[in-house]
């Protein structure tokens, strides 16, 4: 049973972002600084830890939110020791940016490190004027580690390679240097039963990469706040 057992064995590593495995995430924590991660995304800790609501991060965040819908809700982390983070046993991956940002989609962000900043931007040109309060994501800036989920093994695409477009919820995360804008096709409309996402699509152009997952994310539980989109109040006072 021992020998058995472990292949399960804690992974060592001396960063502060490590997969455990594909679906577990260990971060190691110090008295230097808080780590951000998605609430109730912690399965397990060791050492002396604590945990509290982030918030939103001052006034003006509040206010995207409330005005966006935009509602990821954040916990902080702090102490020392060791967290283990999952979120319904979807994959995870690190993104190390020196100085550098990244575009993610809400339900898409794990965990990020003490020195990544983050806002709420809007998905502009094309024809998101013409959606009712636009498509939002998260700005992650800085330097340091992210942990992103993903709904099964995602592709990278190289978006200056070819015009590129993905459903709004496949894209997971982008890189600086990539444009994006959102694109009606009208002629999906006319297929019987196809009302849904395939009608709108996101457009990314540039240089970069854009990461999408082989699924539009996993369906919230009944009662569960949405977190790309849903009343402002709601998100406000979660978030």
């Amino acid at each position: 049973m021992q020998t058995t057992l472990a292949q399960f064995n804690e992974t060592q590593s001396q960063d502060a972002f490590a997969l455990q495995n594909s679906k577990l995430l260990k971060v190691r924590l110090s008295a230097s600084g808080e780590i951000q991660a998605k609430a109730g995304s912690m399965v397990a800790y060791q050492g002396e830890v604590s945990f509290e609501h982030a918030g939103s991060g001052g006034i003006g965040r509040m206010m995207k939110k409330a005005m966006t819908g935009e509602g990821t809700t954040l916990m902080k982390m702090a102490g020392s020791g060791e967290v283990f983070l999952a979120d319904q046993a979807q994959d995870i991956h690190l993104i190390y940016l020196e100085n550098d940002f990244i575009t993610v989609n809400g339900p898409n962000l794990l965990a990020f490190d003490a020195d990544i900043d983050w806002d709420i931007k809007r998905i502009s040109g094309g024809a998101s004027s013409a959606m009712a309060g636009g498509l939002y994501n998260l700005e992650l800036r800085g330097t340091g580690w992210v942990a992103i989920l993903s709904d099964g093994p995602p592709v990278l695409l190289n978006v200056a390679s070819a015009p590129t477009f993905a459903d709004a919820q496949a894209a997971i995360t982008w890189s600086s240097g990539v444009s994006t804008s959102i694109k009606t096709d009208f002629k999906m409309k006319n297929l019987i039963g196809k009302g849904s996402g395939e009608t709108i699509q996101m457009a990314f152009g540039g240089q970069g990469w854009v990461l999408v997952q082989p699924s539009e994310g996993q369906v919230a539980a009944a009662g569960a706040s949405s977190s790309s989109s849903g009343g402002g109040l709601g998100n406000l006072l979660g978030g």
